[in-house]
């Protein structure tokens, strides 16, 4: 399975969040040690505190490097963990035109059609059938020079005037359901060997152990050539 992490992802938050707990409760008895001026505990408190944080970032570092970057060619899917569940993304097609109705590219536009599943095997005995809204996520292209492109305003704009840019990324589903999307990047002529990436958008997922969004973390992206 193609993932956003290599560290299950109910593990990867509790571990975030404990580690925090943790550190939150040596921060309280650290300062009621210095206003009652205990200075040995509180330097005991302070190397305990550096030890545990030391350990996480240690384990984060780990996984990272344990992971490796993956392009996926067109129809193959990359697994978001939402705890209980999985959303599956997937490139079903690319299209390049130098005009889209009155917008006209800098270079040219690649129109990706992007697929959302929520694949019904993933979820726990207990879940049952209620929705899911997806996490915020983040879309970049990259060529191989490593330039980054964020979505064309202009290009979006046409879309959703012509109705033809599918259904949000945000739009929750229900476990068997599926939906696509249309995204437009302008691409200078000179780019090469594009690529999608596709993530979370939240800043605690750069903390979170075995997240692609974690420092020196490999991450999975979409290949977009469109004869691949």
């Amino acid at each position: 399975m193609n993932s956003n992490v290599n560290l299950e992802s109910a593990v990867g938050v509790l571990s975030f969040l404990g580690t925090g707990f943790v550190l939150l409760v040596l921060g309280l008895i650290l300062a009621h040690a210095l206003w009652a001026k205990k200075f040995r505990r509180a330097k005991g408190l302070v190397l305990a505190g550096l030890g545990v944080l030391g350990l996480y970032l240690g384990l984060m570092l780990a996984f990272s490097l344990a992971s490796g970057e993956k392009v996926l060619a067109r129809g193959e899917e990359k697994y978001f963990c939402e705890l209980d569940c999985h959303l599956a993304y997937s490139v079903v097609s690319v299209r390049k035109a130098k005009t889209l109705g009155g917008a006209t590219a800098g270079g040219e536009f690649y129109v990706v059609t992007l697929r959302t599943r929520f694949d019904e095997q993933t979820i726990s005995p207990r879940r049952g059938d209620a929705t899911l809204t997806p996490n915020p996520r983040a879309l970049a292209v990259f060529d191989e020079r490593g330039r980054a492109y964020r979505m064309s305003e202009e290009g979006m704009r046409q879309l959703e005037a012509e109705r033809a840019a599918g259904e949000p990324l945000e739009t929750p589903l229900r476990p068997g359901e599926s939906y696509t999307t249309e995204m437009v990047f302008d691409l200078p002529g000179n780019a090469k060997n594009p690529v999608l990436l596709l993530n979370e958008s939240m800043l605690p997922t750069r903390f979170i152990i075995g997240h692609e969004n974690s420092f020196l973390h490999g991450q999975t992206k979409f290949r977009l050539d469109p004869l691949a």
